[in-house]
């Protein structure tokens, strides 16, 4: 080491090197503390808590930018992290920055960091600073903010709750409505309320809850900055000025909060003018309140802005037609003022006057009303650079003088061919002029004396005989006269010709009414320079008023008002020209000032043959109240009434025709423009009429020729029908004398013979039963213990037996006579019988059970009933056997009284086949029967498939009747 030293070479090659780290060391020593930014230092927080601002202040060094972040102290919730470039403090070097919050600062407690920034280079955060809340547990008592905050129209405004230390927090109310609340910290709730309006001038109320029902809250106000308008100055004295505006809106706030106003300084805030003592030609008005402040500006010469005030002590004097009125004015400079004034007078109507002068006080008022009264006022305005009409004067009132009435309007109605009404119109209070006291009516002319007639006030006629007074003028010219009397003298006469009815009356034309009256024109003749009357009155009045419009010459066309017209009542109008000399009935019109429905018919009802006829009376005039157009023709159907047929006003009567028999109502209806009457309505009951009777007795008559033209083919074909619906069956021919009827038939059967029957199963049983017919020679063993005695002697009777027969068609089936015959003779086993001809009348009856039993069915050997004197030969049965179920009838055979002596005789009982085939016939169907032994009733002859049953119904007398018919036709 020390030759190192003390080498030269090796001191030579090492100290710049050395240098050279020296300076490379330090290069990077400084390198290192440029990138390296100082932390903020000394920060502090300073909050506006009516604003909601907190401002941050602190030292940061040469730094231009800073992140800064702020967050909630209990819940570390950013509520803002940005970076931001502060604004340095030249005389303290302080960087400072203002942040607003939403949420009041009173909410909650706020932590605040700020570092340094330089470009991606930051510095370490500085130490937090913290801004206390409200809401420290220390403080305890529950509390609400901001309090009594001013906001515009729409604002938005957050609030805070702080609820007391241990309480639960429940809801928040703005006015009526529950909000939606963000929590800040542990007792610390949040609302916002959006677009707010201005609800009343006391403020709109926050209202915050707690679980123990304790209630904090808040007010706030909201409302509008101030808008005047219509800034203007002007003089009244001619001296000071007056400035005057309005406001364009409410502001809705009040108390200390509301607007202020200031008038070139002048404090001006109680009402909304300001008054100046002296006129500066230039005014500025400033309107404040807590929301904001706006500005206006005038400037005017005084000339031009001359206000003047009211006239005051009015006066007057006055005559019959004008009057003078005189006022004073307050102010002594309006005397060199030149003025324009208006009078405003008012009587029976309100006109208004204008008057010019210099310094005007007094005004002359020409054309007024005798004995009238007038109501004045009088307002004034600048007649050079006119600003505006000054202020009304007080009403004053006076009354003018009387003078003569002016002359009534006078006119002769005609009421009848010689009597007139001299009428006139009471004068009204502008013609007046004055009480009337009476009127005088004089009539006459220049050769005869005159009458004249004092008359009271109420009076306004007097009636004339024209008869009377045309006898006394040769040329008919009388006249009246009638003139008004009050206390300041008399009118002029008004004069009226009197007339005379010489001429038919022109013809009554229709008067169309519409929106202004009743509208008239005619023609006016060549050369003529009469004037016209248009007189109208009620058409059948003749105590009512009338009224009249007089016309100049050359007008030819009038509207009467209908105000004072009635609906429904006609009235006729009547135009006479020259009334003044010789008045000439022009033309005459007739109208309603309204038609209404007419009132109800009259309506009679009667029946004349088949018809109805309906009449009625003519409708009077009074009781039309229109134009009568026609007549309806109602039928009542139920309850409607339906429309049958229009008539024209000249019809009366009604004829309905072709109603069948049965009742009815009717209505007729009169009707005009003005609709249809109510209605009257009568009914009648519509009897059956000859026509109708003719027509059944037409009907009954022909049927009966029909039934006539029937029975006389039936009697003249009578043969044939018998051949062919009844046919004659052959009697029995036996060998021997047969003709003898005195002694029965001795036929003695086989007293073994017996009849074997081969039943078939679809039988009915009561088609199967047997009748036991006793037969003489039958031993008493044989016919068992019966109590009656056997006469032996007695003619034995031949007997046949209604039967069931086949079901199908009739058809006659009888054999030959002469073989049965034989073989009844020959065989002498059993009685053979014909069943005949039976109707549905026909039934079997069989003994009864307990007969059946007894008797053991053995034959009778005896006749059970005998048939007369008159026995012998062949004898039909009269009586049918009945069958009832199969059950034998309790009634014993009855075998009917012979009627004649021997011979075939036909039955007159008839049985049908079964109930079903009757019906399906829908007639009684006779049958013809087969031969059957005595001892049993069964048909000898085999039945005819498709028999399933007996008939049972009973035959009807159309049957029987025509038995008895083809009976007695037999030849």
């Amino acid at each position: 080491m020390p030759r190192l030293l003390n080498s030269p070479t090796s001191t030579s090659n090492c100290g710049p090197v050395w240098v050279a780290f020296v300076l490379l060391g330090i290069s990077a020593l400084n390198t290192q503390a440029k990138s390296v930014l100082p932390v903020p230092q000394q920060v502090s927080l300073s909050p506006n808590f009516p604003t909601q601002q907190l401002s941050i202040s602190w030292l940061g060094g040469e730094a231009t930018t800073f992140d800064l972040i702020i967050f909630t102290t209990e819940f570390k919730e950013t509520i803002f992290s940005d970076a931001v470039s502060a604004v340095v403090n030249q005389d303290s070097g302080r960087h400072q920055w203002t942040w607003t919050s939403v949420e009041p600062l009173e909410c909650t407690s706020l932590s605040v960091q700020i570092r340094s920034r330089e470009g991606e280079t930051t510095s370490e955060w500085s130490e937090p600073q913290i801004l206390e809340g409200k809401d420290l547990p220390s403080n305890s008592i529950p509390q609400m903010f901001p309090q009594d905050r001013i906001v515009p129209v729409g604002a938005n405004t957050s609030f805070c709750c702080i609820v007391g230390e241990g309480k639960e927090f429940e809801s928040i109310h703005y006015e009526n409505t529950t909000m939606e609340v963000k929590r800040l910290s542990r007792r610390s709730y949040a609302i916002s309320a959006v677009n707010q309006k201005a609800i009343r001038i006391s403020g709109s109320n926050v209202v915050c809850r707690s679980n123990d029902l304790t209630i904090t809250g808040a007010t706030i106000f909201v409302g509008y900055a101030p808008l005047p308008s219509g800034f203007k100055c002007e003089t009244r004295d001619l001296i000071s000025a007056v400035c005057h505006w309005d406001e364009e809106r409410d502001t809705n706030l009040g108390g200390r909060r509301k607007t202020r106003y200031s008038v070139n300084k002048r404090d001006c805030s109680k009402t909304n003018m300001c008054a100046l003592s002296q006129w500066d030609g230039n005014w500025t008005l400033v309107a404040v309140n807590p929301l904001g402040q706006y500005n206006l500006t005038d400037s005017a010469e005084l000339s031009h802005r001359v206000y003047p005030v009211a006239p005051f002590n009015l006066s007057h004097v006055a005559q019959a037609s004008n009057a003078t009125l005189f006022w004073e004015w307050k102010h002594i400079s309006y005397s060199s003022l030149a003025l324009v004034c208006q009078v405003e007078l008012a009587g029976r109507s309100t006109t208004v006057r204008d008057f010019f002068g210099v310094g005007l006080r007094s005004v002359f008022l020409p054309d007024l009303h005798p004995d009238e009264k007038y109501r004045v006022q009088v307002r004034c305005g600048a007649q050079n650079d006119f600003w505006k009409w000054g202020d009304w004067s007080e009403a004053h009132h006076f009354k003018t003088k009387h003078y003569a009435p002016d002359a009534p309007s006078v006119w002769l109605w005609l009421t009848s061919d010689n009597t007139g009404l001299i009428v006139w119109k009471p004068l009204t209070r502008l013609q007046s002029h004055g009480k009337i006291l009476r009127y005088s009516v004089t009539v006459g002319n220049a050769e005869k004396p005159e009458l004249t007639e004092s008359l009271s006030p109420e009076n306004h006629s007097f009636r004339v005989n024209l008869t009377r007074w045309a006898s006394l003028s040769h040329d008919n010219r009388v006249s009246a006269a009638v003139i008004a009397e009050n206390v300041a003298g008399k009118s002029q006469p008004a004069i009226v010709p009197l007339r005379f009815r010489d001429v038919e009356p022109p013809a009554l034309a229709q008067a169309v009414h519409n929106s202004s009256g009743f509208s008239f024109s005619w023609q006016q003749n060549a050369g003529s320079t009469c004037s016209y009357v248009v007189e109208w009155c009620e058409t059948l009045c003749l105590d009512c008023s009338v009224d009249w419009i007089r016309l100049d010459a050359g007008n030819t066309k009038v509207s009467i008002p209908s105000a004072n017209l009635l609906p429904g009542v006609r009235y006729n109008f009547s135009l006479y020209g020259c009334p003044s000399d010789f008045p000439v009935l022009m033309q005459r019109w007739q109208g309603y000032k309204e038609e209404l429905p007419p009132s109800s018919v009259e309506l009679k009802i009667a029946q004349q043959d088949c018809d109805v006829v309906l009449s009625w009376e003519e409708i009077p005039l009074d009781k039309r109240r229109g134009f009568l157009l026609g007549y309806k023709v109602y039928i009542s159907n139920s309850s409607q009434l339906t429309l049958r047929e229009k008539l024209d006003a000249s019809r009366r009567t009604y004829t309905v025709s072709g109603l069948p028999a049965g009742s009815y109502k009717f209505a007729v209806k009169a009707y005009t423009s003005g609709g249809e009457d109510t209605g009257s309505i009568v009914s009648i009951r519509l009897e059956p009429c000859g026509g109708l009777i003719l027509q059944i007795l037409t009907s009954m008559g022909i049927i009966t020729l029909l039934l006539a033209t029937v029975a006389l083919f039936c009697y003249k074909k009578r043969r044939w029908v018998k051949k062919a619906f009844y046919p004659d069956i052959p009697e029995p021919k036996l060998p021997g004398d047969w003709s003898r009827t005195q002694e029965p038939l001795d036929v003695k059967p086989f007293p073994h013979s017996i009849v074997h029957i081969l039943e078939k199963p679809e039988r009915d049983s009561y088609k199967d039963a047997l009748v036991v017919i006793p037969e003489e020679g039958v031993d008493d063993d044989v016919e068992g213990s019966g109590d009656e005695p056997v006469d032996m002697d007695e003619r034995q009777l031949l007997r046949y037996y209604n039967q069931v027969v086949d079901e199908r068609p009739i058809r006659p089936r009888f054999p030959d006579s002469s073989v049965s015959s034989s073989s009844s003779v020959d065989s002498a086993n059993t009685d053979v019988t014909y069943t005949g001809i039976q109707t549905s009348c026909s039934s079997l009856a069989f003994p009864s059970d307990s007969q059946s039993s007894s008797e053991g069915f053995q034959p009778h050997t005896g006749p059970s009933i005998s048939s007369g004197a008159r026995g012998g030969g062949y004898q039909p049965q009269m009586q049918p056997v009945t069958l009832d179920g199969n059950q034998a009838s309790p009634e014993p055979l009855v075998e009917p009284q012979v009627v004649g002596s021997g011979g075939y005789k036909p039955q007159s009982s008839w049985l049908i086949d079964s109930p079903t085939e009757a019906d399906e016939r829908m007639s009684p169907t006779p049958s013809l029967g087969s031969p059957t032994s005595v001892a049993s009733t069964h048909f000898l002859l085999s039945d005819r498939e498709g028999d399933e049953q007996e008939r049972r119904q009973t035959s009807s007398s159309a049957a029987a009747w025509l038995t008895n018919l083809l009976s007695s036709a037999k030849p």
